[in-house]
């Protein structure tokens, strides 16, 4: 079985650029607080990896 990621987004992005409020976008995020689970691939982790500051990560 492949490994997952949950991903949550726990802080805001108002004071961020825009290329950093996109990519919470492209993870599917939408409300604060909201999880979802990703596949473990590179995109995935370049994405996660550029806003870090804002989300959690779990491997699941």
């Amino acid at each position: 079985m492949a490994k997952q990621l949950k991903i949550t987004w726990t802080k805001s992005f108002i004071a961020c650029p825009q290329t950093q409020r996109d990519t919470i976008k492209s993870l599917g995020l939408r409300k604060l607080h909201q999880s979802v689970i990703k596949d473990d691939c590179p995109e995935i982790r370049g994405q996660v990896n550029k806003v870090i500051h804002l989300v959690q990560v779990e491997e699941i």
